[in-house]
């Protein structure tokens, strides 16, 4: 029993937490950073100020996850973001395939205390900053509203990743809040006034179908008038959750300090959005809907954004400029919202995209004025027109973990951020970065204690790609592309076959793409046409062409509804049909026609189907093309970008193997492996189902084998991208086999990248 009679007064209890990196804010952005750098050995204290990690992702907001993949919507090909993020999604869509919010919620707090070194404090908000000095932090105070609880909060390295920069804001690191001119960065589609500054937040709800009539009440502060709204007429019975994003309000407010206001408007809008369909007598089909969960929290778009070394333009992003601190990548259009939202006359966003994913430099990632202070998320330091991009949750987590392990070499180090930079460390970044898993368009890993650099590699078969079969056939309803990868030199000779029931016309072409590492295929280097009789016609093209260098070719067929042709079952990494279609979703009506002076290029998009669709191209070709070489496996691009850039084995090998060999006994202590778990498909993590748990491409089964022949290791039922094998006891060997099982009968074994090292 405790009992205690007192009139003086009482503090809440002290707790002094020290760690080598305090993370504020346990959205996407801070679990990525404070996992990178935990895994690097670095002790790590993460902050987040509700029940609940994941931030605008998490069961409390339900906002989807999508980064530069843009609901395969544009022609960033196989640019789902790498790392941590991407062991989040494909593990969400493992174990969550239908999206429900809540899974992903203890997914994401899994993924958080199976790391000895975070030190995870939940309803724990940062209110208060110490400095050491005028530019250097000391320790942060927060309050557990659960436990009653102060912390104070030690180290030499913060990160904010708190979406609204608390750490920033009390510690005097500069900031910018709304748009800029045109005139500052010539950045040619800033928005007039009279669009808005700033982007508001969104409030989502979920119906259900009960079975039977359910009447609804709505509360006294919902909204009576629904033409308030002008697109009250887009709302429906059918859409819910974050398909409703359009839900926007507050742009033209403090978008920090007004955030319960905002949220009560936003309460008022839903419930009157709720009451005008089930009682206005226009939804008939909503009489058995229930209203099954309204938000609590808003989900924030924009509020501050810090200034680092360089801030990120749009010019950055459309221009695909080349950064030497590259440490990250983004591809989400340049996304602006009307600052008035859902009481706007204008469309709900205005998306321009890019040709393809463009760098983000490192020195948007730290405050210019704060030494040691990291900035991660939506806050990092970017115009308000590539914010419209860089915003975006798997964005925002991408590049947090280039802050994780930005943490761990400075403090390997004894510097501060800046100087990872200045003193001319990037490149250790970088490669740090990509032995993580981290992709950083333009560079390639280069590991020189990888014992795979130095060995022998062999393999059962290599694919020769002479032929995708005919399995099925489809009418040209639309056009449609099959990207091959061809070595420089000759562009091969192909066929296929076309039906018609009448007398028509089959028009292609020959593209490439003008920007190398892009997919837009905007170069035309011939053209074909060919007669087309009823019956089956025979199709042989010699493109008579060349290339200067390895490259991705889009054999395009033009859309013609009288004609049919076969598509293949085979599912092949690194080969992909792509089509001119629409994606509404992300402003994709076929072609981007943007108005003249805005500083936006014009072209068409060619995307994938999602499966089960987007079968590739039936075609036979008169010389098999030759890009899935085992030696990819240490080319140090793990993801297709000029070519697959992976071993893929012939299909018709009944034991795929790779053996790596040296000349001498190796003490192998670690390997990685990095597997196909199809980085085009964005795997969005909440609302949208998958059509499956796991990537058609990738190696379900292997097992790794001494000199001698003894089994090592083995693996069944995988589906991540990257397994990272520790032995107990070092394996003695001068070589490794690894055996694999192919995936199905129409996808062939096949490994992006092998590593292997004495120590771990």
């Amino acid at each position: 029993m405790i009992r205690s009679e007192s009139i003086e007064k009482r503090s809440c209890p002290l707790v002094t937490l020290e760690a080598g990196l305090i993370v504020t804010g346990g959205g996407l952005s801070g679990i990525c950073c404070a996992v990178t750098a935990a895994r690097e050995g670095l002790k790590v204290v993460l902050v987040q100020d509700r029940s609940v990690l994941g931030g605008n992702a998490s069961s409390e907001v339900r906002l989807w996850v999508l980064g530069a993949t843009s609901h395969m919507g544009n022609n960033n090909r196989w640019a789902r973001e790498g790392g941590v993020i991407d062991e989040i999604l494909v593990e969400n869509t493992y174990r969550n395939p239908e999206g429900n919010p809540v899974i992903l919620d203890t997914i994401l707090l899994d993924k958080v205390v199976s790391e000895p070194n975070i030190t995870l404090l939940l309803n724990t908000a940062v209110y208060h900053v110490e400095k050491k000095d005028k530019d250097t932090i000391a320790s942060l105070r927060a309050f557990c509203s659960q436990n009653q609880t102060t912390y104070e909060l030690k180290a030499p390295l913060f990160c904010d990743a708190s979406g609204d920069g608390v750490v920033g804001f009390l510690s005097g690191a500069a900031f910018r809040m709304g748009a800029e001119p045109m005139e500052e960065f010539n950045e040619l589609f800033a928005p007039p006034e009279s669009y808005g500054e700033l982007l508001g937040h969104s409030l989502y709800f979920y119906s259900k179908d009960t079975g039977k009539p359910v009447r609804f009440i709505p509360p006294s502060f919902a909204l009576k008038d629904i033409t308030e709204i002008p697109r009250f007429r887009s709302f429906n019975a059918q859409d819910y959750g974050c398909k409703l994003w359009w839900i926007e309000y507050g742009g033209r407010m403090d978008t920090v300090h007004d955030t319960e206001k905002i949220k009560w408007e936003l309460w008022k809008i839903v419930y009157g959005v709720w009451d005008y369909i089930k009682n206005s007598g226009n939804f008939p089909e909503a009489e058995t809907l229930t209203l099954e969960w309204v938000g609590m929290i808003p989900g924030k778009r924009e509020s501050r954004r810090f200034e680092g070394d360089y801030i990120l333009k749009q010019q950055d992003v459309i221009e695909q400029r080349i950064h030497d601190d590259a440490v990250a990548f983004g591809g989400w259009s340049l996304d602006l919202h009307p600052s008035d939202g859902v009481y706007s006359t204008q469309p709900g966003c205005t998306q321009w995209h890019s040709k393809g994913i463009y760098q983000i430099p490192y020195r948007c990632l730290y405050s210019r004025n704060i030494s040691n202070l990291f900035l991660a998320g939506r806050i990092i330091s970017v115009s308000h027109v590539a914010f419209g991009s860089s915003r975006v949750m798997a964005t925002s987590a991408y590049v947090a973990q280039a802050v994780g392990m930005a943490a761990v070499l400075c403090a390997k180090l004894g510097c501060q951020p800046s100087a990872l930079y200045t003193e001319g460390h990037m490149p250790e970044l970088q490669q740090w970065l990509l032995r993580s898993g981290q992709f950083i368009p333009g560079i390639a890993s280069v590991e020189e204690n990888d014992l795979v650099q130095s060995a022998t590699i062999s393999a059962s078969s290599e694919l020769a790609l002479s032929v995708l079969e005919e399995d099925m056939l489809m009418p040209l309803d639309l056009a449609a592309a099959q990207m091959i990868p061809v070595a420089a030199g000759p562009i091969p000779a192909f066929s296929l076959h076309a039906y018609s029931d009448e007398p028509t016309v089959l028009q292609g072409e020959i593209r490439l793409s003008s920007r190398r590492g892009s997919y837009t295929p905007d170069k035309t280097i011939a053209t074909f046409e060919y007669k087309i009789q009823p019956g089956r016609n025979c199709i042989q093209v010699n493109p008579g062409v060349t290339v200067n260098e390895s490259q991705y070719v889009f054999i395009m067929l033009q859309k013609n509804p009288l004609i049919s042709i076969n598509r293949s079952a085979r599912r092949i990494t690194g080969i992909l049909s792509v089509f001119n279609t629409i994606n509404p979703a992300v402003s994709n009506y076929g072609k981007q026609e943007a108005p003249d002076g805005i500083g936006i290029d014009n072209f068409e998009f060619w995307v994938p189907q999602r499966r089960p669709a987007g079968h590739n191209i039936a075609l036979r070709f008169d010389k098999p093309l030759q890009a899935f070489g085992a030696d990819n496996i240490r080319n140090g691009l793990a993801r297709p970008t000029t070519q697959p850039n992976a071993w893929v084995a012939d299909l018709n090998d009944p034991a795929p193997a790779l053996t790596l060999s040296w000349d001498a006994t190796k003490q192998v202590k670690k390997l990685i492996l990095s597997f196909d778990t199809d980085f085009d498909h964005p795997m969005e993590s909440v609302l949208m189902s998958h059509p499956e748990n796991v990537m058609v491409f990738c190696v379900r089964d292997y097992a790794i084998f001494d000199d001698e022949g003894r089994k090592v290791y083995e693996k069944q039922g995988n589906y991540q991208t990257r397994n990272i094998i520790e032995f107990h006891e070092a394996v003695n060997t001068t070589s490794l086999t690894i055996r694999f099982t192919h995936p199905s009968a129409n996808t062939p074994a096949a490994v992006f990248e092998i590593r292997v090292y004495e120590n771990n």
